[in-house]
């Protein structure tokens, strides 16, 4: 059996920096990640066999259609509900039980609150990597040794028109064409 990667997606810390960090508004439906970029991108990184979980807080009623289009490009839903910050403990225990897999695993947030799953994982052979806006990705994300850091628009080109960012370019890829 081929070795599966896990991208485990916190859309809701995505779509929350992406609005507040980056847009200073709420993020119109064509400016948030096109999410099948980002299961491509991680089978190819990693050149496996991806298995998405895209974690969603469902307060009320179910995002039918949200839901159905996860399912039409690949992902596997998991709308949570409940007090306190149900997405974050549902990441947090399924990181914890993929210790007992021979899998890999990509976390698409900049939550610093999953830092010890990350560590514990990074600690064998498998592949960690942190997919996210590199320069709002939680310093104790960044920090743990082994971890890949991919950036969602740049590596994984998961929009279809750049945003406004702000960030140290290496001159390798620096486009005067781009600042004028």
């Amino acid at each position: 059996m081929a070795r599966t990667t896990y991208l485990l997606v916190d859309g809701e810390n995505i779509d929350a920096t992406l609005g507040v960090s980056l847009l200073n508004r709420r993020p119109q439906p064509e400016e948030r990640p096109r999410w099948n970029k980002l299961l491509a991108f991680a089978e190819r990184a990693w050149e496996q066999p991806v298995q998405g979980l895209f974690f969603l807080a469902v307060p009320g009623e179910l995002p039918t259609s949200f839901v159905q289009a996860l399912i039409a490009i690949g992902y596997r839903p998991v709308p949570l509900s409940g007090e306190g910050k149900v997405v974050d403990i549902a990441i947090q225990r399924t990181a914890e039980a993929l210790l007992e897999r021979d899998a890999d695993v990509m976390l698409v947030s900049h939550d610093g609150d999953f830092a010890p799953q990350l560590e514990q994982l990074a600690e064998g052979e498998r592949r960690v990597g942190v997919v996210g806006f590199a320069e709002f990705v939680a310093g104790g994300l960044r920090n743990v040794e082994g971890v890949e850091l991919f950036d969602l628009e740049y590596d994984v080109a998961a929009f279809n028109s750049r945003l406004p960012r702000v960030r140290i370019i290496p001159i390798d890829e620096f486009d005067p064409l781009e600042f004028l």
